[in-house]
C-alpha cells in the first residue's frame, strides 16, 4: 500500500509537470510551450579580414563583456546581456565581437545608435586625452542588412609611437545590437575597408 501511494504521488507530481511545460489553444488542444529563443551566433575566424600571412585565431564565445573594454565603446555597451569573442593573428591585428540582447527593440534601437555616436566622437574625445597626438575619424557609410548596420574608421598616433587603424561595424537584427571592431598597426592606407564591409555584414546577418 505504501508503494502504491507513493507511485501516485510521483505520476501526480509529473503531470503537475507536464501541465506547467504545456498551453491550451483556444479549441482545447495541448501545445507545447514554445522553446526559449536561440542565443545570438557569432562570426568564425575565417570571416575575418584575410590577413596576408597568418590565419585567424577565435577565442571562446564568453558571457559579458571584454576584461579590457573596446576602444572608442568603453562606457557604449552594457554587460548587461552582453557576450563576447575574440580574434587574433600572430602578427599586431586583433579583433573583436560583442553582442547585446536588449530588453526589447526600442532599447536595442537606441543601444546601437549610442555605440555609434561614441565611435564618431572618439576622435574628438582621444585628442582631448591627448592633446599632442592625432586622431581621425570616417565614415565608411551604411550596409543594408536586417535592421542596417554602419562602418566606421578612427585613426589614432602619438609622437614617437605606432600609428594604430581600428574598423568599425554597428548592426542590429530585432533586439540584438553586435559591435565588430578589427584593428593593427597602421594608417588609414593599411584599413581593409571593404574586406570589413563583408565581415560587418556576416556578423548581423548570422545572428539569428
Amino acid at each position: 500500500m505504501h508503494i502504491r501511494r507513493h507511485t501516485g504521488r510521483v505520476v501526480a507530481a509529473a503531470a503537475v509537470a507536464a501541465a506547467t511545460a504545456m498551453a491550451l489553444t483556444p479549441t482545447g488542444t495541448a501545445q507545447a510551450a514554445p522553446a526559449p529563443a536561440a542565443e545570438p551566433r557569432f562570426l568564425s575566424a575565417e570571416e575575418l579580414p584575410p590577413h596576408p600571412s597568418s590565419p585567424w585565431y577565435a577565442g571562446e564565445v564568453t558571457e559579458g563583456l571584454p576584461e579590457f573594454p573596446v576602444f572608442c565603446l568603453e562606457d557604449a555597451l552594457p554587460s548587461q546581456g552582453a557576450r563576447h569573442r575574440q580574434f587574433g593573428t600572430e602578427y599586431d591585428t586583433w579583433a573583436v565581437q560583442v553582442t547585446v540582447r536588449a530588453a526589447n527593440t526600442g532599447a536595442a534601437r537606441k543601444l546601437a545608435a549610442a555605440a555609434e555616436a561614441s565611435v564618431r566622437d572618439c576622435a574628438a574625445d582621444y585628442l582631448e586625452e591627448h592633446p599632442q597626438g592625432h586622431a581621425e575619424w570616417r565614415d565608411y557609410g551604411r550596409l543594408d542588412v536586417e535592421e542596417g548596420a554602419h562602418v566606421h574608421g578612427v585613426h589614432t598616433s602619438l609622437p614617437d609611437a605606432d600609428n594604430g587603424i581600428h574598423l568599425f561595424g554597428v548592426g542590429r537584427d530585432g533586439r540584438t545590437v553586435t559591435v565588430v571592431m578589427w584593428a593593427q598597426m597602421g594608417t588609414f592606407e593599411h584599413a581593409r575597408v571593404e574586406d570589413f564591409r563583408t565581415t560587418t555584414r556576416t556578423a548581423v546577418a548570422k545572428l539569428h
